[in-house]
C-alpha cells in the first residue's frame, strides 16, 4: 500500500513572497506614483513595503524573501541595500516579470526560483495592504490543520463586502468552503486580506491546473476592477511541455478551487487591516500602523507633551519649531520645515516640505518640496473609523476626503484647501474646494 509521508512541520522551511505590482498598475496611486513607486512611498517613516517585510522577519524559519514584480530592477537596489544591512539573515532578491502576468501568473513564471531550497511553505504578501501581518498564527493554523493553503481574513460591513474577495468558512473548523472574487451580491463580510499560506506542493500544481483549463479553453477575460488586467497569451518558456499561460490572478483563478479541497482554511484577525490602493489611503494606513508603534512603544516616535499629541514621528533632520503643535497620526519627513504656531494633525509631510507659520494642515499629504504659506489652511475631510473608502460625496460630485499636494506644489498665505487633488508644480493662489487641480 502507498503511504504518503506526513509533513514535519517543525522542519519545514518557508519563503516569503512580496508582490509589488508594477508602474501600469499605480494609476489610482496618483499624483504620488508619478514621483515614486508606490511600494516605496513612506507611510509611518518606512516605505510601505517595509512594514511587510519587517512582518515576515519574525517567521523565524524564512531566509529568502522574493519581491516578485514588473518595476525596473533599479527601482528596488537601494532599498534591497537597506534592507540587507538591516535584517542580515534575509536573503532579499528582485524578480522582474516581463509583463503583467497576475499575482499567480508571476509565481508560477518564477517558480524554479522560488523552489530552489525545497521550501514546504510559501508565504505569498501583497505590498498594497496594511494591516498588523498576523503570521505566526497563520503557521499555528497552518501546522494544526495541516492545510494546503492558509487564507488572513478580517470582517467588514455588508455594504463594503462585495468589493473585496469573500470568503465563506465554517466557524468551527475554520475551513474555506466557498471563495468568490467580487461578488454581485452579498455572501459574506469575511473578506481576502491579501495575505496567503501556502504548501509548496499544492499551490503550483493548482496554478498549472488553471493554465491548463484556459489552454483547452481559451477566452478572453475582463476582470470588473479599475486596475483591469488585460488577457495575453504569453509563453512560460521554461516550461517542459511549452504550454503558453495567461494572464492569472490568486484572487479569480485559484483561491476558489482550492476552496473544493478539505485542506483550505481563514485565520480571521480581529486587528486593524486596510488596502492602500489609492493615494488618499496612505493617511489612514499611516494613522493605523503609527497607533500600533505607539502601542509597542517604538522609540521612532517622539515622546508626547504639551505640542505632541500622540502618535507623531518625525525624522531626525527635520526641523519643527517648539510652539508648532502637531499629532495624533502624523509622519514627518527628511529636511520638513514647520514653522511658529502651525497645527498639523492626520497627516502625511513629505522630504523637504514646509508648512509656514501658523499654517493648518489637517487630513491632509503635502508633496516633496512643497510648500504652505503662512495662515493657510490645507484640509481633508475625516475618514470614519472603519470605512474602506477615501471618497466622499461633496455638492452631489465624488471627490477625495484626503486633499493631495503633490511635489513642489505652492500654496499662498491665507490660501484655503480643502478636498483638493494637486497635481506636481502648481501654485494655487486663491481658496479652492472639491476640485483636481491639473
Amino acid at each position: 500500500m502507498l503511504q504518503v509521508p506526513v509533513r514535519d512541520q517543525s522542519q519545514a522551511s518557508t519563503k516569503a513572497v512580496i508582490l509589488v505590482g508594477g508602474p501600469s498598475r499605480g494609476t489610482r496611486f496618483r499624483p504620488l506614483s508619478l514621483d515614486v513607486p508606490k511600494p516605496l512611498f513612506e507611510v509611518a517613516g518606512h516605505p510601505i513595503i517595509h512594514h511587510c517585510l519587517k512582518a515576515v522577519t519574525k517567521v523565524p524559519d524564512v531566509r529568502e524573501v522574493i519581491l516578485v514584480g514588473y518595476y525596473d530592477e533599479s527601482v528596488f537596489r537601494d532599498f534591497i541595500k537597506d534592507a540587507s544591512k538591516e535584517y542580515p539573515q534575509l536573503r532579499i532578491v528582485y524578480l522582474r516579470e516581463y509583463t503583467a502576468l497576475g499575482t499567480a501568473g508571476g509565481l508560477y513564471h518564477f517558480r524554479d526560483a522560488i523552489l530552489k531550497g525545497k521550501p514546504e511553505r510559501l508565504l505569498v504578501l501583497n505590498a498594497d495592504v496594511c494591516c498588523s501581518f498576523p503570521l505566526g498564527e497563520m503557521m499555528k493554523l497552518f501546522e494544526e490543520k495541516d492545510a494546503e493553503a492558509v487564507i488572513l481574513g478580517t470582517r467588514v460591513s455588508n455594504e463594503t463586502a462585495t468589493n473585496f474577495g469573500c470568503i465563506v468558512s465554517d466557524s468551527h473548523t475554520k475551513r474555506v468552503l466557498h471563495y468568490v472574487e467580487k461578488p454581485e451580491s452579498h455572501i459574506s463580510n469575511l473578506i481576502n486580506c491579501g495575505v496567503y499560506l501556502f504548501a509548496t506542493e499544492c499551490i503550483f500544481p493548482a496554478i498549472r491546473s488553471a493554465i491548463k483549463r484556459r489552454t483547452t479553453r481559451p477566452r478572453l477575460l475582463s476582470y470588473p476592477s479599475s486596475d483591469n488586467l488585460e488577457s495575453s497569451f504569453i509563453a512560460t518558456g521554461d516550461d517542459e511541455d511549452a504550454e503558453k499561460s495567461e494572464v492569472l490572478r490568486l484572487e479569480q483563478d485559484i483561491l476558489s478551487d482550492l476552496a473544493d479541497s478539505n485542506r483550505f482554511f481563514v485565520h480571521e484577525t480581529k486587528d486593524f487591516w486596510r488596502q492602500i490602493k489609492t493615494a488618499g489611503s496612505a493617511v489612514p494606513a499611516n494613522a493605523l500602523y503609527l497607533q500600533k508603534a505607539f502601542q509597542a512603544e517604538s522609540s521612532e516616535l517622539i515622546a508626547p507633551s504639551a505640542t505632541i499629541v500622540p502618535p507623531v514621528y518625525i525624522h531626525p533632520t527635520a526641523s519643527v519649531d517648539p510652539t508648532a503643535k502637531l499629532g495624533p497620526n502624523v509622519s514627518i519627513g527628511p529636511r520638513v520645515v514647520i514653522g511658529a504656531g502651525a497645527r498639523v494633525k492626520d497627516s502625511i509631510v513629505l522630504e523637504d516640505a514646509e508648512i509656514r507659520h501658523d499654517a493648518c494642515v489637517m487630513h491632509s499629504i503635502i508633496g516633496w518640496s512643497s510648500r504652505v504659506g503662512a495662515w493657510a489652511r490645507v484640509e481633508g475631510t475625516p475618514i470614519p473609523v472603519g470605512s474602506h473608502s477615501t471618497s466622499i460625496v461633496k455638492q452631489g460630485i465624488k471627490v477625495q476626503s484626503i486633499t493631495i499636494l503633490g511635489k513642489e506644489c505652492g500654496v499662498g498665505d491665507e490660501v484655503r484647501v480643502q478636498n483638493c487633488v494637486c497635481l506636481p508644480y502648481k501654485e494655487l493662489k486663491r481658496d479652492v474646494a472639491n476640485e483636481v487641480i491639473m
